[in-house]
């Protein structure tokens, strides 16, 4: 029986899920706070802030998605940044296409004495196709890749190693100029989306405001699967793939299932991602780039859902300040960070919020014990 193996009960506590509606009512006030009162006012919230808290949630929900995977499946996946960039460059494509005039092509195409759109780039003026190619491609991809490798038993360091190798095979290929996508530079200068002026506050807070739902959303749909029978054998998996077998069921299409729709939410991730910060190029397939997805994950705390949100916030928002003070210092601070959480942090910071708890609530029992025993 499935049953057999343990879950979670009650993954979210009414107290987090206050929290969340707390946390997600402020969230949706910012972009509101930044249109409704003006500069120097002190309700005022800046066009800067809208946009990094935004451009945080979009890697949020990049966390998230590897939660889903790593956190309750057992899959460590070093190759997610592909995954984002694929849906960022798809509805980079569509965003490049708003701002042309008709019958034009990009810039880096002209270089290339291109004269019209590559094949795979067909029918991408249209903005409905390019937000299925959003969620299509890094679909597609995560099926074919993981069938193979799930199918081939591949698991462990070996096949972190092989979708590591995968992200710098893609990056290498998004490079270079002749392959259509924009090599070094990518694609930028976006100027509209669906008509409205990208840079406009109006069509930010739009993003701003999407992105939040979004990710709520991906946040409330993961928590259902993960709570399912679905989810006690995903957790199955991670636990003792040998013993699921034993008791008939064959892991290959349930690592796959997860595997796919976790690569979904990475695309979706990218396409929000890309308005607003206004440009896409390779450099977001860097192998780095997954392993800072890693990071987060791991720092707020891996099979949690809630902690890789919040660690994509922190090492974020360290990340903004030292490249700002300290910027020579990050990745030694990155790295520091990494192996704190490693030794000292292994359930993250969630891990050390419960542990805080835990120790209050057995001080709070104990004391009254303590007080009949003196008496």
């Amino acid at each position: 029986m499935i049953s057999s193996f343990p879950v979670k009960q009650g993954l979210f506590s009414r107290p987090v899920w206050s929290a969340i509606v707390a946390c997600t009512v402020l969230a949706a006030l910012l972009p509101l706070c930044n249109l409704l009162f003006a500069e120097g006012h002190a309700l005022h919230v800046s066009a800067y802030t809208v946009g990094l808290v935004g451009k945080f949630m979009c890697y949020a929900l990049a966390a998230l998605a590897l939660d889903l995977v790593w956190g309750y499946t057992g899959i460590l996946s070093l190759g997610h940044g592909v995954f984002f960039a694929l849906g960022a460059y798809a509805h980079g494509m569509y965003l490049m296409r708003a701002g042309q005039a008709a019958g034009s092509v990009p810039g880096f195409m002209q270089f290339l004495d291109w004269n019209n759109y590559p094949w795979y780039w067909a029918m991408t003026e249209h903005f409905w196709y390019c937000m299925a190619l959003v969620v299509l491609v890094p679909g597609v991809l995560a099926f074919v890749f993981g069938y193979f490798a799930f199918r081939s038993r591949i698991k462990g360091v070996y096949f972190s190693i092989i979708t590591q190798a995968m992200t710098y095979a893609f990056m290498l290929l998004f490079f270079r100029n002749e392959t259509g996508f924009g090599g070094n530079n990518g694609f930028t200068d976006f100027k509209t989306i669906l008509g409205y002026s990208v840079t406009a506050p109006a069509t930010k807070a739009v993003l701003f405001l999407l992105t939040l739902a979004l990710l709520v959303a991906a946040l409330i749909g993961a928590r259902a699967i993960v709570s399912s029978k679905l989810g006690r054998v995903l957790q199955g998996v991670r636990d003792s793939e040998a013993r699921l077998m034993f008791l008939g069921y064959n892991p290959l299409w349930f690592k796959l299932f997860i595997w796919t729709l976790s690569a979904m939410l990475c695309g979706i991730a990218g396409a929000l991602y890309v308005p607003q910060v206004g440009m896409v190029n390779p450099s977001e397939m860097s192998p780095a780039n997954s392993i800072e997805m890693v990071v987060w994950v791991a720092v707020g705390g891996r099979g949690t859902l809630i902690g890789p949100i919040l660690g994509a916030f922190t090492v974020n928002g360290l990340k903004s300040w030292f490249t700002a003070a300290l910027p020579e210092l990050w990745l030694f601070a990155l790295g520091l960070l990494f192996i704190g959480v490693t030794l000292f942090m292994q359930k993250g910071m969630l891990g050390v919020v419960d542990s805080v708890r835990v120790r209050l609530a057995r001080g709070k029992h104990a004391a009254p014990a303590t007080a009949e025993e003196g008496a």
